[in-house]
């Protein structure tokens, strides 16, 4: 079972989600610390869950970080839209004078 759902992390606003994913950092490091120093861990399969958390929270934010880049392009793209300029007349039309 996950630690946290992709719901629960979507609904989470950035600060939160940042603290989050510091706190899960910290507590991989603490398992693999003990691991590497040959103690026992409780729930070796934590491991595995903590780490599929924080990928999960990187790729919501990076995610959060892109739409906000073509929110942003958008954005900036609509009022440049292209007026059509008066040019030289094609082969075989005449030129309005």
């Amino acid at each position: 079972m996950p630690i946290m759902r992709v719901k629960e992390i979507r609904d989470m606003n950035p600060a939160d989600r940042t603290k989050k994913l510091g706190e899960l950092r910290t507590e991989l490091l603490r398992l693999n610390t003990m691991i590497k120093a040959g103690g026992m861990v409780e729930n070796p399969a934590r491991i595995k869950h903590l780490r599929r958390t924080i990928a999960r929270i990187l790729t919501i934010e990076s995610e959060k970080k892109r739409m906000q880049k073509q929110e942003k392009a958008k954005a900036e793209a609509e009022p440049k839209k292209k007026v059509k300029k008066a040019g030289k007349a094609k082969k075989g039309e005449k030129a309005e004078k």
